[in-house]
């Protein structure tokens, strides 16, 4: 009997603790819009919702720039070609900024129908064009930090991002408060706010990767051959991504169906999830840097010894961060709002919500390694999959409230329930990908 690789835990965790706080500083941006925003009111707060989704869509279309960078880089240092792996950085950087500029015009343009999409009330519909008009000035920072952030992943660099993400949500923090109440400006004081944050990280970021370009004498200029292909290989991402957006999105437009209050609550308890997915999703960054480094150095047994460490942490943390969420679910809601009816809605379907963590925290661990593998072309396929299925529930259960078979209330809760159906099978695919060997390619790719 052959004897199993030793797993570097404090390496896993090293890299994990940082990711973790770093992820953690992302989500709290829309904690921190959402808490100051719901004091503005109910109808703020659902013009949030709508707004947010939106923005978060056209940045998470493009996570492929943090991902596949991440993957790229780590298989090229664990391959020993540390100046490739920066040239490569360098490139997703570069088309970070051209996708950027592209959309936030389009955003920016196309608010209106964008917003109107989702069937808001009129008073939430111009909430939310407001702030996207606003707050697609933010969407090139917001990309150039995917991109900036994964090179300095797969550079196995989680501690830098973290202390920009740190300084980038207090900085958020203190603009909103000084924008929205100090100067009055209301939701677009938080969309400056938010803009103006994710800038300064943008150059934060950029500042410490050119810095090592320029010590290694790797040249800055665009290459743009490279920045094409680089465009190419992330096409699979960008599938699986928009496929994610798009049950994201099926949710939103079903919950906005049910009303203001309904859809508020919805914004809460998709805030608190986001939180929470981010929180898990840092044993899936650790699992990306690690197993391209691993890979990249052809450790394939090594590789699937600290995908099994992984996974076990992540339904550990899955079912205690689900079970704290379940506990303290009245806590949490009242953070976001003080509408006794909101309340209400949201604390119910926090329950559903927490207790699906058990299933996300393995998603996100074996969505990481398969990640960290390069193997996007699977990941795009099985998420269509996915969003194939969910999608007919989701109408289903539109219709059963239009028709007044459900209750506002049992609507938002079977909504969340179906969500963590979505969930559940992409465990399954992700888990039956993980059983072979396809997955396991070695060598720089």
């Amino acid at each position: 009997m052959s004897e199993q690789p030793a797993v570097d835990r404090r390496e896993i965790i090293r890299l994990a603790v940082p990711a973790f706080l770093a992820l953690v500083a992302e989500p709290l941006f829309l904690v921190a819009d959402s808490a100051i925003i719901g004091h503005l009111g109910t109808t703020a707060l659902a013009g949030l919702g709508v707004a947010g989704s939106v923005l978060l869509t056209a940045a998470g279309i493009f996570i492929f720039l943090a991902y596949a960078t991440t993957s790229t880089v780590a298989r090229l240092v664990g391959a020993g070609r540390d100046d490739d792996a920066l040239a490569a950085g360098l490139d997703g950087l570069w088309l970070s900024l051209v996708l950027g500029g592209l959309t936030a015009s389009a955003v920016a343009v196309g608010a209106g129908p964008l917003a109107g999409a989702f069937g808001a009330s009129a008073a939430a519909h111009a909430e939310a064009v407001t702030y996207l008009r606003v707050g697609a000035l933010g969407l090139p920072g917001m990309l150039a930090v995917l991109a900036l952030t994964g090179v300095l992943r797969g550079l196995l660099d989680t501690r830098t991002p973290l202390l920009v993400s740190v300084a980038g949500f207090g900085a958020n923090i203190v603009l909103n408060l000084l924008f929205v109440f100090g100067f009055g400006w209301g939701i677009a004081g938080s969309a400056w706010g938010t803009v103006l944050a994710h800038t300064g990280m943008a150059v934060a970021l950029a500042a410490v990767v050119l810095r090592r370009a320029h010590a290694t004498s790797t040249p800055m200029r665009p290459h743009p051959g490279r920045v094409l292909a680089a465009a190419r290989s992330g096409i699979p991402l960008v599938v699986r991504t928009i496929a994610l957006r798009g049950a994201l999105l099926a949710t939103v437009w079903a919950a906005a169906g049910l009303g203001d209050a309904p859809l508020a609550a919805h914004q809460v308890t998709a805030t608190v999830w986001s939180f929470l997915a981010f929180a898990l999703d840092a044993l899936a960054i650790a699992g990306q840097a690690v197993i391209g480094r691993d890979l990249g150095a052809g450790r394939v047994e090594r590789a699937r010894a600290a995908t099994r460490t992984m996974l076990r942490w992540g339904l550990g943390y899955g079912l205690a961060l689900g079970l704290l969420t379940v506990v303290l679910r009245e806590p949490i809601a009242r953070i976001f709002t003080p509408d006794p009816q909101v309340l209400g809605y949201a604390a119910s379907a926090l329950v559903v919500a927490g207790l699906g963590q058990v299933v996300s925290g393995y998603v996100f661990v074996a969505d990481g390694v398969l990640m960290g593998a390069g193997d996007f072309r699977y990941l795009a396929i099985a998420m269509a999959g996915g969003l194939a299925a969910y999608l007919p529930v989701v109408w289903l259960l539109a219709r059963a409230a239009d028709h007044g078979q459900l209750t506002p209330s049992a609507a938002l809760g079977w909504l969340w329930a179906a969500f963590t159906g979505f969930m559940l099978t992409r465990a399954i695919t992700l888990g039956w990908r993980l059983r072979g060997s396809a997955w396991a390619v070695t060598g720089a790719r």
